[in-house]
């Protein structure tokens, strides 16, 4: 894992509200079972971080935890934003949720994410990655959030 890379990440002032530290995600997702951590990465560079999660989808706003996996803990360095990452990485996600599925007979139908309303950006990104506003979510430390869920493609 580059985990000096993502050491190096940086957010846009703007961001901090809505996203953690990247080596510290990372470092959680690596101890405990349920997630997953991933680094994105284009031409073999590092340009982001995310997580999946299995037994957690509450903590985006759906109804139960483990009909979906949760994608948590998403960012983009900003140095490599504005070039269509996020959202392709947002689709590749989704499919290797579906094929940790189909591996560990989990059961999800596909996954689920909450953005912060004040993150226009991302929800753009989201819903060009093929996700739907589910409806709103007041549970996010940083404000109102958008629920957004993504089907697995039969």
């Amino acid at each position: 894992m580059h985990m000096g890379a993502v050491a190096d990440m940086a957010v846009t002032p703007d961001q901090r509200d809505f996203v953690g530290d990247p080596l510290r995600m990372m470092l959680i997702s690596l101890e405990e079972d349920s997630r997953r951590p991933y680094v994105i990465e284009a031409g073999g560079v590092a340009v982001g971080v995310l997580t999946l999660q299995s037994g957690a989808a509450r903590l985006a706003g759906w109804s139960d935890d483990n009909s979906v996996w949760l994608l948590r803990g998403f960012l983009i360095s900003s140095a490599h934003q504005g070039r269509g990452y996020g959202t392709s990485a947002a689709k590749a996600a989704v499919e290797e949720a579906r094929k940790l599925t189909a591996r560990l007979g989990g059961g999800q139908s596909g996954v689920v994410l909450s953005v912060n309303e004040r993150n226009p950006a991302a929800q753009a990104a989201y819903a060009k990655a093929g996700f739907v506003d589910s409806g709103r979510y007041l549970g996010g430390d940083a404000g109102p959030q958008r629920t957004m869920y993504r089907a697995f493609r039969r």
